[in-house]
């Protein structure tokens, strides 16, 4: 027994220092264990996380031959069905009693009373056990309070006197290994949903200096939505918030969807970049990325509509030019965003929006970066005088004819 717990140990501690994430980790204690004679049938982590969406993540291991996604989100289980399954398990008897371990030995008669124990059963489960590791309070983050393990077997007798030795020897171990691993990914998706794609790369591989920026040339998307003050004045205010939602939910995933980076949420307004190697690439990017918001938002509007509820339009600006990329502010408050002359300008050519009633207008530099068989796609609307922007410029929209 010794030898088994030691061996599987080292390479749960190897692979988790090689950064191995939860599913990769649960097959290699899965799988070792195997090889050392433990009968696991089944084995599931449940972990808790700090995500706008799920509440957390499943990852399952199986030695049937079954195939099955060997991971999965969950989403809240403080409501509905989702409550109900919760409230019906051993894992939420274990959560409010403080124990840590529950076994539940069929083959010697042991009832199937906690949720989805009767299919186990009936799928050949003659011993299961599950346990929680809980953390301490300073190690809680969010929802990530503590894991569940489920290990179950087929074997005639159950689980040995020394298999659950094992077990329970090696359990707090691999949950260590995993909670880690979840932190790992809580980092990344925090930095991810609050700063951006392309500034998470470049935040978790050290870019993290204060006063650090590069020059770059890239271009500019800044939008906001139509009449926004005028709805705050006249909506109910609990309409602002799914309001907001919505419609800048639609320009995120637009702009995501054809390869650009948000940088900035701004009340109403969206400050972001396509920032390819291409100039050509990039526009066009930008170009479809409005394409497909305006297909977005017709679908937001009709459902909208449909419920009573306000709608509204989404103004956009489009520019190109140089700006400082990195991180800007003091030495405990930092945010990686673009500054220069050029992101005040595209604000100001997103406000342009109004004076000339288009929903969409590019600058003449962002025009002339287009591909010759795209620029005919945009039409002038004059030549004006931007606020703060030291010299006159003409400005494009889409031909409405070709709308």
């Amino acid at each position: 027994m010794l030898k088994a717990v030691a061996e599987i140990d080292a390479l749960i501690t190897e692979r988790s220092l090689a950064g191995d994430g939860e599913l990769a980790l649960l097959r290699a204690f899965s799988e070792a264990a195997v090889r050392h004679g433990l009968p696991l049938w089944r084995v599931l982590f449940i972990v808790d996380t700090l995500h706008p969406v799920y509440e957390g993540r499943a990852f399952r291991w199986r030695n049937d031959g079954v195939e099955e996604d060997g991971e999965m989100t969950y989403g809240r289980t403080d409501e509905g069905e989702a409550r109900e399954r919760w409230e019906t398990s051993a894992f939420y008897r274990l959560y409010h009693t403080g124990e840590t371990e529950l076994r539940r030995r069929f083959h010697a008669g042991d009832p199937a009373d906690y949720n989805l124990m009767p299919e186990l059963v009936e799928e050949g489960c003659s011993d299961y056990l599950i346990f929680m590791q809980p953390f301490g309070a300073e190690g809680v983050i969010g929802d990530l309070d503590g894991i569940f393990c489920q290990i179950c077997t087929r074997a005639p007798d159950g689980f040995s006197d020394e298999d659950l030795a094992v077990v329970r020897a090696l359990v707090p171990k691999l949950s260590v290994a995993i909670k880690c691993a979840s932190l790992a990914r809580i980092a990344t998706t925090l930095v991810e949903v609050y700063l951006g794609r392309d500034a998470r790369e470049r935040v978790l591989k050290g870019r993290i200096a204060r006063g650090v920026a590069e020059r770059i040339r890239t271009v500019l998307w800044f939008s906001d939505l139509r009449s926004f003050t005028t709805i705050t004045d006249t909506a109910d205010p609990e309409e602002i918030i799914p309001l907001l939602n919505d419609y800048s939910g639609a320009a995120i995933e637009a702009i995501h969807g054809a390869g650009g980076d948000v940088l900035k949420l701004i009340g109403d307004g969206i400050l972001a970049i396509f920032n390819f190697d291409d100039q050509a690439k990039a526009t066009a990017a930008a170009l479809a990325a409005e394409r497909d918001l305006r297909a977005r938002t017709s679908a937001i509007d009709a459902r909208r509509r449909e419920e009573g509820r306000p709608v509204t339009s989404i103004y956009i600006g489009l520019h190109i030019g140089e700006a400082f990329y990195g991180n800007i502010g003091s030495d405990d408050r930092l945010d990686f965003t673009v500054v220069g002359p050029s992101v005040n300008e595209v604000s100001r050519i997103g406000a342009m929006c109004r004076s000339v009633d288009r929903l969409m207008v590019a600058s003449d530099e962002f025009r002339a970066a287009l591909a010759p068989e795209e620029q005919g796609r945009l039409v002038s609307v004059g030549r004006f005088a931007l606020r703060g922007v030291g010299r006159s410029q003409e400005l494009f929209t889409l031909d409405p004819a070709l709308l």
